[in-house]
C-alpha cells in the first residue's frame, strides 16, 4: 500500500526513503489546514485541539514559496498544520504499531495526534518519526496537527542560506519556514529495524552491514540477501542479541561504485521468528574507498581530481523542495553534462531522493549542514548544531556518493568576537567518531582548527592574480588573498589542498543581479575568464581538487552556469571539454 487512489494527485508522491523501503505506507503530502501564528501564542489557545485552520498549504511545500499555494515571503514566527487521517482497519491487528514519519520541519517542531502531544524535533534539515499507536482511536477519525516555531533571527538557529533581512539579498535567499519534506506513515511489526549502515570493503569483497533494531526484535533471526542486476550475490543471517545486530556478507560479484557508474547492490533484510517474516525491508549499498595519500583524493585506489559544483539546492518554485523526483535528477545529469563529476551540497542537508539519484548516477557530493545563521562564538552553539549533525551522519552514512563532511562553513567573527574553536574542534572529533571511512573538512574556507583538508575559498576574477597566489601552493606557501591565511587564526599545516570555492562569474541578460568581481562585457569573455581560472587549478599539482561557484543562479545571485529555470546559460559542451581535461595531479 503506497498511497491511496488519489496518488496521481498527490505532490512527491515517490518513497522518501530509498535506502530502507517498506510496502506497507502511506503518503501524506498533499492539502493541509494551515494557520499563520505570528505571535506564537497558538499553543496557549490550544490549536492543537482545534477541528479547523483558516487556510490550505499543499505540503510538503513550505508557505514562502508558491508551490504551497500560500506564497507569504515574510517572517513568519510560527505555523500550524492539520489534517484529518485515515487508518486501514488491518493496520489496528495482531499487535502492529503505527509510525509517523517527518522528512524534515523548519525548524522546532511539536506534532499531536488527536489534540495529544506525541514528539517534538529541534532541527529544520533532519527527520523525526514517533509511534503514534496508542494515540489513535480505532472507531473514530484521527487527525494530526503539527507546530512549526521557527525564529530565524536568533543566531541559535543554523539556517544556510535563508535571508536575515525582509528580502533576499546577496548570497541569501527566501526562507523556509515548517514542513518542507515528505510526511508519511508506515505500519509496522514490534519487532521492526529503524536504520542500517553499510561499510564496503573492497579489498575483501566484503560489505558490513550494521543494524538498528527495536527491544521487541531481540531473539529473532535477522537475515540479509544482496544482489546485483537481478543476480544474488550474497547472505548472511544472524540471531538477534542486541539492539545493534550485525553481520558480514561477503560477495560473490564486485562491481565497484565509481564516476558516472552507480554500480548499486540491492538488499532484502527480513526479521523472522518462528518461521514468520515479522519485518522486510528493501534497500542498497555501493562498494568503493576514498582515502586521501600525498596529499591526493583516492576513489577506490586511484587518483581522482575533484571537478566538482557548488550546488545550493533552492528551486524557483519550492524553495528547499524540488517540484519533483525528476527535478532532483535532472540537477545532477545538467552538472554532469558541464563536466562536473560532484557537488558541495552547500548549506543545506539535502534531501534522501537527491542522494538516491547521486548514487544511482555515479555521482560524487560533500556532505555539509547549515551552520549560518549559528552564533559558533559561543560554546552552547553546540547544543543547537550537535545533535541534528549527528542525525545527519546517521541518516546519510550509508549513502556511497557522499566521498567527505564538512559541518561548517566559513565561520566569521559574530560582533567583533571570533569563532569558538572549540565548537569546531568538537564537531569534527565527533564527525570522525561516528564516521572513520570519509574525509571531514573542519570549517570550510575558515577559519581552519583541526581538519583533514585545507581548503580555502578565493573569487579573485584575474586569472594572472589567481595562478600568483597559488604557485608556491606545493611548497606549502598558500597566499589566499581574499580570506588571508592568518597563522593567529589557521595555519596550513600541509593537508591537502582543495579550492572549494571559486569563480562565482557574473553573467545575466538583466543589468541588476549580484555577483563577484567585474561582470564580463561579453560571452566569450565570461568563458575565456572560466577556462584560464580552471586551467589554473588543473595544472596546479598542489590541488586535489576545484568547486566552481555555481550550478545554476538562485533568485538575485547570477553567477550560475544556468539560471534560475535551470536553462544553460551557454552550450554545455563548452565547460565539459574545459572541465574534463585531465589534471596535473591525476598523472
Amino acid at each position: 500500500m503506497s498511497t491511496d487512489k488519489n496518488k496521481i494527485k498527490i505532490p512527491r508522491a515517490e518513497y522518501p526513503r530509498p535506502q530502507l523501503v517498506r510496502d506497507c505506507w502511506i503518503n501524506l503530502n498533499g492539502t493541509w489546514e494551515f494557520e499563520i501564528d505570528n505571535g506564537n501564542s497558538g499553543k496557549d489557545r490550544e490549536f492543537y485541539k482545534r477541528k479547523t485552520l483558516n487556510d490550505k498549504i499543499n505540503v510538503p511545500f513550505c508557505p514562502e514559496s508558491k508551490l504551497s499555494g500560500i506564497g507569504n515571503t515574510d517572517f513568519i514566527n510560527c505555523v500550524w498544520y492539520r489534517r484529518d487521517i485515515d487508518i486501514p482497519s488491518e493496520w489496528f491487528k495482531n499487535g502492529k504499531r503505527i509510525i509517523l514519519h517527518f522528512g524534515a520541519v523548519d525548524y522546532k517542531a511539536t506534532v499531536y495526534v488527536n489534540g495529544k502531544e506525541a514528539i517534538s524535533h529541534f532541527g529544520g534539515y533532519t527527520p523525526f518519526s514517533a509511534d503514534i499507536t496508542d494515540l489513535l482511536n480505532t472507531n473514530e477519525g484521527n487527525y494530526i496537527t503539527v507546530c512549526a516555531e521557527d525564529n530565524l533571527r536568533g543566531w541559535n538557529q543554523p539556517s544556510g542560506k535563508q535571508s536575515s533581512n525582509y528580502n533576499s539579498y546577496g548570497c541569501f535567499y527566501t526562507r523556509t519556514t515548517g514542513i518542507w519534506q515528505t510526511v508519511w506513515m508506515e505500519c509496522v511489526s514490534p519487532a521492526h529495524i529503524k536504520n542500517i549502515r553499510y561499510t564496503a570493503d573492497i579489498n575483501k569483497g566484503d560489505v558490513l552491514a550494521q543494524f538498528y533494531v527495536t527491544n521487541a526484535a531481540v531473539g529473532a533471526e535477522l537475515s540479509i540477501k544482496t544482489s546485483f542486476n537481478g543476480i544474488e550475490t550474497g547472505e548472511a543471517s544472524v540471531k538477534i542479541m542486541s539492539s545493534e545486530p550485525f553481520v558480514t556478507v561477503s560477495l560473490s560479484e564486485l562491481h565497484l561504485w565509481d564516476i558516472g557508474k552507480g554500480n548499486l547492490y540491492d538488499t532484502v533484510v527480513e526479521i523472522k521468528k518462528d518461521g514468520k517474516v515479522l519485518d522486510s525491508v528493501s534497500g542498497y549499498f555501493g562498494m568503493r574507498s576514498v582515502a586521501l595519500k600525498d596529499n591526493k583524493f583516492y576513489l577506490n585506489g586511484r587518483k581522482v581530481f575533484g571537478r566538482w559544483v557548488l550546488d545550493q539546492g533552492f528551486y524557483p518554485d519550492g524553495i528547499y523542495t524540488a517540484p519533483n523526483d525528476e527535478a532532483l535528477k535532472n540537477d545532477i545529469e545538467c552538472s554532469m553534462k558541464l563536466g562536473f563529476n560532484g557537488a558541495r551540497l552547500h548549506q543545506k542537508v539535502f534531501e534522501p531522493r537527491f542522494l538516491y539519484w547521486a548514487d544511482k548516477l555515479g555521482y560524487t557530493v560533500w556532505g555539509e549542514h547549515a551552520n549560518w545563521g549559528l552564533d559558533v562564538t559561543k560554546e552552547s552553539a553546540l547544543i543547537h548544531f550537535l545533535p541534528e549533525w549527528l542525525e545527519t551522519l546517521e541518516r546519510d552514512y550509508s549513502h556511497p556518493s557522499i566521498i567527505g563532511w564538512c559541518p561548517f562553513n566559513e565561520t566569521w567573527d559574530n560582533n567583533g568576537t571570533r569563532q569558538c574553536n572549540e565548537v569546531i574542534k568538537t564537531v569534527y572529533e565527533f564527525t570522525k567518531a561516528q564516521d572513520k571511512t570519509r574525509p571531514c573538512i573542519d570549517t570550510s574556507g575558515n577559519f581552519h582548527v583541526v581538519t583533514d583538508i585545507f581548503d580555502v575559498h578565493d573569487y579573485e576574477q584575474d586569472p594572472a592574480k589567481f595562478e600568483e597566489y597559488y604557485k608556491d601552493a606545493k611548497n606549502g606557501i598558500v597566499k589566499d588573498q581574499i580570506y588571508r591565511a592568518d597563522p593567529k587564526r589557521q595555519t596550513y599545516r600541509g593537508e591537502p589542498l582543495f579550492m572549494s570555492e571559486y569563480g562565482g562569474i557574473r553573467k545575466s541578460d538583466k543589468k541588476e543581479g549580484w555577483g563577484y568581481g567585474v561582470a564580463p562585457e561579453n560571452d566569450s569573455e565570461f568563458v575565456e575568464r572560466y577556462e584560464k581560472l580552471t586551467n589554473i587549478l588543473l595544472d596546479n599539482d598542489a590541488f586535489m581538487g576545484f568547486c566552481y561557484t555555481q550550478l545554476y543562479d538562485v533568485e538575485q545571485e547570477v553567477n550560475g552556469l544556468m539560471t534560475y529555470e535551470r536553462k544553460f546559460k551557454f552550450d554545455p559542451d563548452i565547460f565539459y571539454k574545459i572541465n574534463t581535461r585531465k589534471a596535473k595531479s591525476e598523472e
